[in-house]
């Protein structure tokens, strides 16, 4: 069970995290090196690792085409965004960056048609956008999927600690009721004390009396005795 420590820190890096996430998406051209080729494309930079921004690539290409990897390079084929009896391939790169990665899309001139080429180029860059986006909200999406979990545990640690705090005032309530009984105990203890030492001490003074009555009742008896035997 997280300790309410724990419970604070999460809370404090959620908020820090929400505070510090970058949702500008912003697409630019940019040249990359494909086969051997430098070619035009698109490219956004984003937040996380290069392993996080690939496998968010190929879902995203998954999802609106066949996918192909070779040599650190996605390739969307057949797909319904460009056409889908087109087999040239839309190429996607990965790259690492300072602050994070960056997501790269382009195409192969001498792969595609002129005219097919034109008509891409807004589309790729429009893909591109459309990644970003969906990346941004994915990654939100996980931000809040932690923050659900950290609100859960935090009310699990509220709960616990209201019941806590519930039985260690019952407890408290008892000890209460315990000390004021033993009190009460010990006071009624010291008055039976006091009426017992009362009680021996006239048990004394009445064996006392008694004795003396009994040393005088065979005094008399002696003397009854004496007075009888002087009977002739």
């Amino acid at each position: 069970m997280p300790t309410i420590k724990n419970v604070i820190l999460l809370a404090l890096i959620l908020c820090l995290a929400g505070v510090c996430y970058s949702q500008s998406i912003k697409v630019k051209k940019e040249t990359s090196r494909i086969k051997g080729e430098n070619t035009d494309g698109y490219s956004i930079d984003l937040e996380g690792t290069t392993e996080e921004v690939s496998a968010s690539l190929i879902k995203y290409f998954k999802s609106i085409g066949k996918v192909k990897q070779s040599d650190g390079i996605i390739m969307l084929t057949e797909s319904l965004s460009v056409g889908s009896n087109v087999k040239s391939p839309v190429y996607g790169v990965v790259k690492e960056k300072a602050s994070g990665a960056q997501a790269w899309i382009g195409i192969l001139p001498r792969e595609w048609s002129a005219d097919q080429g034109d008509k891409l180029d807004k589309e790729l860059e429009k893909m591109l956008h459309e990644f970003g986006v969906k990346y941004h909200k994915e990654k939100v999406q996980s931000e809040i999927d932690a923050s659900t979990q950290a609100l859960t545990a935090v009310d699990k640690q509220q709960q616990r600690l209201l019941t806590e705090s519930k039985n260690l005032n019952l407890k408290l309530e008892n000890n209460k009721k315990e000390k004021l009984r033993l009190e009460k105990a010990l006071e009624d203890n010291k008055l039976d004390y006091e009426t017992l030492l009362m009680n021996i001490d006239k048990n004394k003074h009445a064996q006392d009396s008694v004795a003396l009555a009994g040393d005088q009742i065979k005094k008399v008896m002696e003397q009854q005795k004496q007075k009888q035997a002087e009977i002739n």
